[in-house]
């Protein structure tokens, strides 16, 4: 007996209070007759952390029992890994419900290691997919019980992420509105999923639409754990049929998932369950009251026919926005947030977290009342979610920030606390415990993340908590739901709210504008007049002038969109996209706001503008594919002019596209690369082929068959925004021609080649640079193969070798082309690699490079191609090693720096850490002086030192306009010095 109690004191120290730990530890392996097992001291402290340790060691031990074969790999988790320990230990010592889901799945906990959860854009999909058996929908319980598994696995992954950090205080927290914001797309794909099997179950299903709108927190995107889920259901066609179908969905979601309410519905539970379009216009016209628009304001289309749902919206939202104008509206709303409270019981009513004193409805009350009096003229406080309201209030100054603020921490503790309430047994409720159960308080208190402060307990420090927020937020809701001047602007119509010139000003220099004069006089230009074109920007510019608050420039950004408006105005989908797909107006706004060579490209290739709302095509089709029809076109051109302009055309639209892609954070570096890289090869292969073509029409032969090699970053795939095109021309006569002949003609070639690409432009300029030659600019333009065997193998110098490890057929002869790069194979992989001389030369020459051609005044920290662990630097320390080990390692046989850092790690060569540093470096670079070439509108090798351009290359790369750009450039900075440090290493030191 006294060595029983001597082992529960022991396991006390962890948090366990069950008599059975110890014989349920010492089953798992982490027990011994003298403590803890090795290795399981991270997992019992784990234990401790929990919200009710032995609740989540009784349910371990049901899920070993449930799976041994399984165990050893879960023990092996909890031993090893942080993610699995803290999310299910979290989940198993705060919820009962999803312990036991575990149990009946124990496979399940992997679902929570690292970041392998379900992203909540499949959570369709997953649930789709869980109704369906061999491509087959199921139906009635067989439907249920695969929905119900389904959904409560992901409903676990999303406990888990929630409580993970309580239990592991090294794993991130979500944000709370992560967490609704998932618990919402999670009920969305219940109520589509529960369609789709409804639709099987319901005979001539296909004679009826149906749209399912959330109300509630479902519709604002801020749902519990445990919640019925309002919706309003909308038919066209059979009305019977669609009914038959809403029946049907709320039938097999009740049961698998979750209640679905339909009591908001146009008279209640008396009317009827799914009206049309025109039935819900004719009852809100005419019978609707106050209460039910102040509901409609969260209405949101979920499931079903998406057309039907949105025009549903657009029916709904003027009437919810135009309530205020109601009389006696704001006497209404708050009449009815007093009757509610009036139907609370006494005895309950100081724990009712949800509707009593100080509770969530008085903080929703209050926002939905602000929101409907002043969202009339103010499109920012038009939101469905409590959080992103209470932030526009204050924000737009309806609210002081500081009240703003509070209102909304007291909101998230109060809804957090709600949470844990509601995953204890996945049951609704929103009762604070007794504040003398103890047990209860402690449980919530660890549940929630308190833990005890001086010679508080936690449950002391909740109680506090929870009194100190209620006051909180009553304070708050008096003062903010029954201020005499809200009933006064309700009283104001709201064509008068309209700001004057001077009001317009101050709001547009608080949003960030630095010259609002400027800014209204664009605006006037895009709405004056009477037009239809004038009244669709009347509707797009509030949007507008919001998102481009949140840009690095603002004015350029309006100054771009009434360029493009002004140059678009005759086409005639460009308003309509604007208007039907807010996806193209957010992008637009983003890229108008950061970029200057967008709009400079957009008023010439409009046609982009169509995929800014479809990541899908803005991605584009394969960069080969691409390639093939921009050189279809330009063959079907009648002449090397017109072959010509239809390359350039074509050039331009892919590079807005790859451009818009970029900034909007679609393509990573390589794919960018090799987009521009494979457009450039096109447009000269367009102009090689045109060009040999007139030139054989003018002389009535073709003597020479001409290849192309391209040489640098062309060569390596590894083009920008302004990079030029470095290139060889090399030829070979034609059976029966003389070599002279040959050479004269490939030369006119050449020259005409490079004329017409570098003819000037609006577009970035198309340079054909040749210097990379033998001899440079003072040798001959062409040469044959022969030729350059024969200089490469007696004058050939070292750094013409380096310069050929970039060498690749890009255009022209394939043949010619394939056979040129093979007879350099040998110069640029020599046997043996480099001697000791050549490996000086390297050296000296790449030193004298660092010193001597850095632009003067160039800030060598930032200068992404010649600074310090910049592009030079990486790429040198890469050609270097190709020219010593290539000869040996086929793997550095590649013309691409990254894969020749791969190659460089496999054989070696270099720390696996020094390449992943300089891997790091040099696509940072790249991205860089992309984002600046973007970001300026010209080719630009150094990053800004401040202002709004280095705001707007910091954006590309992730940082927000509120953000300090320095910690962008020390980021740089930071980058690009340890990968300078390798290379003063690898380079002069190996």
């Amino acid at each position: 007996m006294a060595d029983s109690v001597r082992q529960m004191a022991s396991t006390a120290r962890f948090g366990f209070t069950d008599d059975r730990a110890d014989e349920e530890l010492r089953a798992a392996g982490w027990w011994t007759d003298t403590g803890p097992a090795d290795g399981s001291e991270r997992i019992l402290a784990a234990f401790s952390r929990t919200p009710d340790p032995d609740l989540a060691l009784r349910t371990i031990e049901r899920i070993r029992s449930a799976d041994e074969a399984g165990w050893p790999e879960l023990a092996e988790a909890l031993r090893d890994d942080a993610a699995v320990r803290g999310r299910l230990l979290g989940v198993v010592g705060t919820s009962t419900a999803l312990g036991d889901f575990l149990v009946s799945s124990p496979g399940d906990w992997r679902t929570l290691a690292g970041n392998r959860h379900t992203d909540t854009a499949d959570y369709t999909r997953v649930l789709d997919d869980a109704v369906r058996r061999d491509g087959t929908v199921l139906t009635g319980r067989d439907a249920e019980q695969a929905l119900r598994k389904a959904y409560r696995g992901l409903l676990l992954e999303i406990a888990a992420r929630d409580l993970g950090h309580v239990v592991e205080p090294g794993l991130e927290p979500p944000s709370f509105s992560g967490i609704t914001h998932a618990l919402t797309e999670l009920a969305d794909a219940a109520l589509r999923a529960g369609l789709t099997v409804a639709e099987h179950e319901t005979k001539d299903a296909d004679s009826a639409s149906l749209a399912v709108i959330a109300m509630g927190k479902c519709g604002g995107l801020e749902l519990n754990y445990v919640s019925d889920v309002d919706v309003v259901f909308v038919g066209e066609g059979d009305l019977q049929v669609a009914t038959r179908l809403a029946t049907g969905m709320m039938r097999v979601v009740g049961k698998a998932c979750f209640e679905v309410d339909a009591a908001l519905r146009p008279e209640g539970k008396s009317g009827a369950l799914v009206r049309t379009l025109d039935g819900h216009e004719a009852y809100y016209k005419k019978w609707a009251r106050t209460w039910e628009f102040q509901a409609l304001l969260k209405a949101r289309p979920a499931a079903g026919d998406a057309e039907l749902g949105r025009r549903y919206a657009e029916l709904v939202t003027p009437m919810v926005w135009s309530a205020a104008d109601r009389e006696n509206f704001v006497a209404d709303v708050q009449q009815m947030r007093r009757r509610v409270e009036k139907h609370i019981p006494s005895e309950i009513a100081e724990r009712e977290l949800k509707l009593g004193r100080g509770g969530l409805r008085d903080v929703e009350f209050a926002v939905q009342l602000l929101q409907l009096v002043h969202g009339r003229v103010d499109p920012d406080l038009r939101s469905a979610s409590t959080m992103e309201a209470l932030e526009a209030l204050g924000a737009g100054g309806y609210v002081a920030r500081t009240d703003a603020s509070e209102m909304r921490e007291s909101y998230e503790f109060l809804r957090t606390v709600e949470h844990r309430l509601q995953l204890r047994a996945l049951r609704r409720t929103h009762l604070f415990p007794e504040p003398d159960d103890t047990a209860a308080l402690r449980w919530l208190a660890r549940a929630t993340g308190i833990r005890p402060v001086r010679d508080r307990s936690e449950a002391n420090v909740l109680l506090h908590d929870f009194r100190k927020h209620v006051h909180r937020v009553r304070r708050l809701h008096e003062k903010l739901f029954y201020r005499p001047l809200l009933d006064a602007v309700a009283r104001v119509p709201t064509a008068a709210l309209r700001l004057t010139t001077k009001q317009a000003e101050s709001r547009l220099a608080a949003l960030g504008y630095a010259s609002p004069d400027g800014a209204l006089r664009h605006i006037q230009a895009l709405t004056s007049g009477v037009s239809r074109r004038a009244s669709i920007q009347q509707t797009l510019l509030p949007v507008l002038l919001d998102l481009l608050a949140d840009t690095p420039d603002p004015d350029g950004g309006l100054l771009a969109y009434r360029r493009v408006s002004e140059a678009l105005a005759e086409t005639p989908w460009y308003l309509r996209v604007l208007r039907d797909e807010a996806a193209v107006v957010e992008n637009l706004a983003t890229l108008l706001g950061t970029s200057r060579l967008v709009p400079d490209l957009l008023v010439r290739a409009p046609e982009v503008l169509r995929m800014l709302g479809d990541a899908e095509r803005l991605c584009g089709r394969p960069s080969e594919d691409v390639a093939k029809s921009l050189r279809a076109a330009a063959r079907r051109q009648p002449g090397l002019k017109a072959a010509v302009t239809a390359s350039r055309s074509l050039r331009r639209h892919e590079l807005l596209r790859v451009a818009c892609a970029d900034l909007l954070g679609l393509l990573d570096v390589p794919a960018v690369c090799e987009a521009l890289s494979s457009v450039w090869g096109a447009v000269l292969q367009a102009a090689l082929e045109g060009a040999v073509r007139q030139q054989r029409e003018q002389t009535g032969s073709q003597p020479a068959k001409i290849a192309v090699i391209g040489m640098g970053r062309l060569g390596g795939q590894e083009l920008g925004y302004g990079s030029d095109a470095d290139v060889l021309f090399v030829c070979e006569r034609s059976d029966g021609a003389g070599e002279q002949e040959a050479l004269k003609f490939a030369t006119t070639v050449a020259e005409t080649v490079r004329q017409v690409l570098g003819a000037p432009s609006q577009d970035p300029a198309l340079e054909v640079d040749a210097n990379l030659r033998p001899e440079g600019r003072s040798g001959p333009l062409v040469r044959t193969l022969d030729s350059y065997r024969a200089y490469y193998e007696r004058w050939g110098e070292v750094w013409e070798s380096q310069a050929l490890l970039r060498a690749r057929f890009v255009a022209g002869d394939c043949d010619l082309g394939d056979r040129f790069i093979a007879s350099i194979d040998p110069i640029r992989y020599p046997e043996g690699g480099l001697d000791a001389a050549k490996l000086r030369e390297v050296r000296r020459i790449k030193a004298r490079v660092d010193t001597e051609r850095m632009p003067k005044g160039a800030d060598p920290t930032t200068h992404t191609k010649l600074g310090r662990g910049g592009l030079a630097d990486v790429e040198w320390t890469v050609q270097l090693m190709q020219l010593r080990h290539a000869h040996e390692v086929p793997a550095l046989r590649t013309t691409s720096t990254p894969r020749a850092l791969d190659a460089m790690a496999e054989a070696g060569l270099a720390e696996a850490e020094d390449v992943e540093a300089l891997r790091e470096a040099w696509m940072l670079a790249t991205r860089a002086r992309n984002a600046a070439m973007l970001v300026r509108g010209k080719a630009v090798d150094q990053l800004p030192s401040s202002g709004r351009e280095l705001t707007a290359v910091a954006s590309v790369f992730g940082y927000s306009v509120d953000d300090d750009p320095g910690e962008f450039l020390d980021a740089y900075r930071r980058t690009t010095r340890r990968a300078h440090a390798i290379v003063e290493r690898l380079f002069y030191e190996s």
